[in-house]
């Protein structure tokens, strides 16, 4: 050890000297309380040193990281479970997609669809598409409106799906009018 380090040890000695004489006298004869104060303090402090420890393996649960604007590049951190998710504002209302550079269209789930004022039920399914989960049918409608950061596009086709989702997902009609990239954990869209 370093001088540095032994001076910086007897001062911390000092002053757990210091805090032990004091609870000696202020609990000199409730010693049993005493003790069960110092357990629930060193039970706070543990925890606090175990959500430092742990907090970046748990930020992206308690604060996601959302798609970050620099100039012309929309940087998307890669989640916990491998894929890239954006928040798109569609006709005015916040929808939560996820990316899928293996879909064609743009699918909503029937969920995001009624947030947008589009009725399911309404709807005729004439189309089909293959998922992961078979085939499913899927209605074909027309969004006025999808913003990313600086960028409107209007007049976009997209298909409602009958199948169940999660949530709905940006297929390349929407993700071919940027340039992707996928580096370090990331993707990036530029136009």
């Amino acid at each position: 050890m370093d001088n540095d380090s032994l001076a910086r040890l007897a001062y911390l000695g000092l002053l757990l000297a210091a805090v032990a004489g004091w609870v000696l006298v202020e609990y000199r004869k409730r010693m049993g309380e005493a003790l069960r104060v110092a357990m629930a303090w060193g039970l706070i402090f543990l925890g606090l040193m175990a959500g430092y420890g742990l907090w970046s393996d748990i930020r992206t649960d308690v604060l996601p990281r959302q798609a970050v604007i620099e100039g012309d590049a929309i940087r998307l951190p890669r989640s916990e479970d491998g894929h890239y998710y954006l928040v798109l504002e569609v006709n005015g209302t916040k929808v939560p997609f996820m990316v899928d550079t293996g879909a064609s269209d743009i699918v909503l789930s029937r969920s995001d669809a009624r947030r947008l004022g589009i009725d399911p039920a309404s709807l005729l399914y004439l189309g089909q598409a293959n998922t992961a989960n078979g085939l499913v049918r899927t209605a074909r409608v027309r969004l006025e409106t999808i913003t990313l950061g600086p960028h409107t596009d209007t007049g976009l086709n997209a298909v409602v799906t009958e199948g169940d989702m999660d949530g709905s997902l940006l297929g390349m009609a929407y993700l071919r009018r940027y340039r992707i990239e996928i580096a370090d954990g990331q993707m990036i869209l530029r136009r």
